[in-house]
């Protein structure tokens, strides 16, 4: 079991960054001096991914011209001796190989996964949120794509997550892998469960790899939670037929669909920018001293 491919989901509407993703799209919103998506694809190829197929919506065309060629741009840059700005503009389009597909309706992330059958066909595949941003010294995707080319099954990121704020995401029972400290045979996941629902302060945070039986738990899957297609409910019903493991993995997560997420993300890599870090630091101090 070889993990080549990767989907990452990026037709949501963005309804807690308006008015800004009324035309921008929030995968596209910048962090320093790149935008989200990126560091999402740039996450994927480090993780040994090769193809990816990003799911857009209709007012989301600005992702497909981002990651492709710009001669123009380049021709004026080098014609200016920014060589090396040139170079780094096409890099983009050259990170790996990636296509396009809409979304027609959102109708959920277990919807969204299923649309990319025909893209990753009998193959896993790997599935990044484009609005979770993780920061580690090991990309977080690939170590799920270790665990799950170890096993030969799929995997799915997780972490602890407080009692309180379970609520806004999933809960999972699970049992210890003989062996292993980090890595978990997952049992059953309830999405968004109310409080008589948890089984553990365990929660799916972004990011997945899965095996092809994935799509046969989707096929037939019902609306959940919020009248959609939920992930987290095939995932329950694909951990019956077969196993699915759940990697404590390291790293940090930033989660920018939401105003407090993205600020709090673009402050922390203006700080650990090496161009911006220390006129970040300065600046923080200098507005500390005036509100103190």
């Amino acid at each position: 079991m070889k993990v080549r491919k990767a989907v990452i989901p990026a037709a949501g509407l963005g309804t807690r960054l308006l008015p800004a993703t009324k035309s921008v799209p929030k995968e596209m919103l910048p962090i320093v001096d790149k935008p989200t998506l990126q560091y999402v694809v740039e996450e994927a190829v480090k993780s040994g991914i090769e193809d990816i197929l990003i799911l857009t919506n209709r007012s989301k065309s600005s992702m497909e011209d981002y990651f492709d060629y710009h001669p123009e741009l380049e021709e004026k840059l080098r014609a200016s001796g920014r060589e090396e700005e040139a170079d780094a503009i096409r890099g983009i389009a050259d990170l790996a190989n990636i296509v396009f597909m809409r979304q027609k309706e959102t109708l959920g992330l277990g919807h969204a996964v299923y649309c990319a059958r025909s893209f990753t066909g009998d193959e896993p595949f790997a599935v990044l949120l484009g609005d979770d941003v993780m920061d580690g010294e090991k990309p977080v995707t690939l170590q799920l794509v270790e665990a799950a080319e170890e096993y030969g099954c799929s995997a799915v990121g997780a972490r602890h997550v407080a009692l309180d704020q379970i609520g806004k995401y999933c809960t999972l029972r699970y049992e210890e892998m003989p062996g292993e400290d980090k890595i978990f045979r997952l049992l059953d996941a309830i999405e968004k469960p109310r409080p008589e629902e948890i089984f553990s302060d365990f929660a799916i945070l972004g990011r997945y790899v899965f095996t092809p039986g994935i799509f046969t738990a989707l096929a037939d899957q019902k609306p959940g939670y919020g009248g959609e297609i939920q992930l987290t409910d095939a995932i329950a019903r694909l951990a019956k037929r077969e196993t699915v493991l759940a990697v404590d993995f390291e790293g940090r997560r930033f989660d920018t669909g939401n105003v407090p997420g993205y600020l709090e993300t673009v402050v922390e890599y203006a700080l650990s920018s090496p161009e911006y870090g220390g006129w970040m630091r300065e600046f923080i101090l200098k507005k500390a001293r005036e509100l103190s």
